[in-house]
């Protein structure tokens, strides 16, 4: 296969920012725990199956902001950039991205030869036209924030602007290359466009959005081949695609599974090949259970839940602060992990995680992230002296029943209980398509959610601007407690601009003891990056974002 030339960026410093190497999630060459089968060779030929769960929105990139589609997503779709499994960004559709001297204007050239499933060639206009699609106001997509900082994003964000309506800031100079201006300079824009949300589209996708979501048409490693809804998702390996990425098998059957018990016992019977996540209740037997090949490596995921900035006695005001931070002062995060999780996850100390460059230990009013039942109870006493709690309200949290994560809330509503002296409960939703999608309709603004992140590329910034900005709010991204700090999002901004990784680590950090303050959402713990496959599996890892690498499975035959 035809290799693409090393990733060409601005400076120095900036390729350090686009190579951020070191454990940037799973890692480690081998599986922990029961030894690999060797009574026959592995097939290239075979399919492999994984866990799963029904996408919650239709199989198009800027529409995606969730794990269940976004695996499926980002196995069909080739970007400019791919990272490997340590998180570095190496070169994919791209064959260089170069950009101006104050890093406000990038020149994107083309490989050669890749082309869509549907046989159609990928061009620049198949890059600038997508992103001018999925940035657009009129139709409504979850990731239309991540393109905010090119120049005509808010031209395209002004309401009855028509659906096929182009980006100002992009310019197509032949088939293989195109500009983009941005409105300010951005030193991480060469790893921004690695997410899905960046990844080309089809002309015939523009027919009929809503029957290429069912349908789509791939550009990536593997194709699509059907959806059983609730049930399955088929891929197969793409003949057409000639790109780096070389698949050890013949394709994935994508299983979607209620309940994660379910899963493993199906993992532990030869009936579904891997597993990437474990339920509690194996939690504690995974790591010697000689039925499966276990896998424990530190990952990059951060657990937290969000309380809606429209929650009554928790806005973003005096009472509202000392309400957010005195519930999550009641949770005893150390022995929930210890008891529930069996000790596969760390504190957190911050809202990104410890193999993210950039990652702080010790930030002002990190405290507010520990267990202290008497400081709860004072700052739930002083919000009470400025609006009285009723007695006979309830503090809800929602959580997806499918995802395995029952135990650990039904815990954090007694602690909460028990330090506050408040009723406080944990609230299942049946599936996590279901939970979802009520999150987007902000059906959930009376109760605290389950919330959780994985980095859609290697840097804080994929933290703290996805989960966080003003620009991400109101359905636009996954800001879904649609909090809004002027001055959180001013820190990113300048974070953006800085001429290295240092720099930009330190407004990452200002910005995080905002919300530290404010605390739009509660951090829990940092996961482990833990999973299992059947006996007759190789390869099984999980990549830096906390994923199986799906094209370096294989089985037995």
């Amino acid at each position: 296969m035809k290799k693409g030339s090393k990733l060409t960026l601005v400076s120095a410093t900036i390729c350090a920012l686009a190579l951020l190497a070191s454990g940037c999630g799973g890692g480690g060459t081998n599986t922990e725990g029961a030894e690999q089968s060797s009574s026959s060779q592995p097939s290239s030929n075979t399919v492999v199956s994984v866990h799963g769960c029904e996408p919650a929105q239709p199989l198009i990139p800027s529409s995606t902001a969730e794990s269940c589609g976004g695996q499926v997503v980002n196995a069909i779709n080739s970007r400019l950039v791919r990272f490997d499994d340590q998180g570095k960004a190496r070169n994919d559709l791209a064959s260089e991205i170069k950009g101006n001297d104050d890093m406000s204007q990038y020149k994107i050239t083309l490989t050669d030869g890749r082309k869509f499933s549907d046989g159609t060639p990928i061009t620049a206009k198949s890059f600038t036209r997508a992103w001018s699609w999925s940035a657009n106001v009129t139709n409504g997509q979850l990731n239309a924030s991540f393109f905010s900082n090119i120049k005509g994003f808010d031209d395209l964000q002004k309401q009855g602007v028509p659906a096929d309506a182009q980006f100002s800031g992009l310019k197509v100079i032949d088939d293989k290359t195109f500009t983009v201006d941005l409105s300010s300079p951005s030193s991480t824009f060469p790893i921004q466009v690695g997410y899905m949300a960046f990844a080309p589209l089809p002309e015939s996708f523009y027919k009929d959005p809503k029957a290429y979501g069912e349908n789509p048409v791939s550009s990536g490693p593997y194709k699509f081949e059907s959806w059983q809804h609730n049930g399955m998702i088929k891929l197969g390996k793409n003949s057409d695609y000639n790109g780096d990425i070389k698949v050890q098998n013949g394709g994935i059957d994508y299983k979607v599974y209620t309940d994660l018990g379910s899963a493993y016992s199906d993992v532990q019977a030869g009936n579904l090949d891997v597993i990437d996540r474990i339920p509690t209740s194996a939690v504690k037997t995974f790591m010697t259970d000689s039925m499966v090949q276990s896998y424990n490596k530190p990952g990059s995921g951060l657990q937290m839940f969000t309380i809606p900035t429209a929650m009554e006695h928790f806005g973003q005001d005096r009472e509202g602060h000392l309400r957010r931070q005195a519930i999550s002062m009641a949770i005893d995060r150390k022995m929930l992990i210890d008891k529930v999780l069996g000790g596969l996850g760390v504190q957190p100390t911050d809202f990104t995680a410890p193999t993210i460059p950039g990652y702080a230990k010790s930030l002002k009013g990190s405290d507010k992230i520990k267990y202290n039942a008497n400081k709860a109870k004072e700052y739930w006493s002083k919000a009470d002296a400025i609006s009285q709690w009723p007695a006979d309200r309830t503090f809800r949290m929602l959580y997806n029943a499918d995802g395995g994560a029952k135990d650990f809330y039904d815990g954090m509503a007694n602690s909460i209980k028990n330090t506050l002296g408040i009723k406080a409960e944990a609230t299942p939703v049946p599936t996590f398509s279901e939970f979802r999608g009520n999150v987007k309709k902000r059906l959930y603004n009376d109760a605290a959610f389950r919330s959780s992140w994985s980095p859609d590329y290697p840097s804080p910034e994929t933290y703290l601007m996805s989960n966080f900005a003003s620009s991400a709010a109101d359905g636009n991204g996954s800001n879904d407690g649609d909090y809004k700090n002027p001055k959180f999002d001013a820190l990113l901004q300048q974070a953006a601009k800085a001429k290295d990784t240092d720099e930009a680590n330190k407004f990452f950090q200002q910005s995080e003891e905002i919300l530290l303050q404010d605390m739009p959402a509660v951090p829990l713990y940092y996961a482990n990056n833990t999973g299992a496959s059947a006996k007759m599996v190789h390869g099984m890892r999980l990549g830096w974002d906390g994923f199986p690498i799906f094209a370096e499975l294989s089985k037995d035959q």
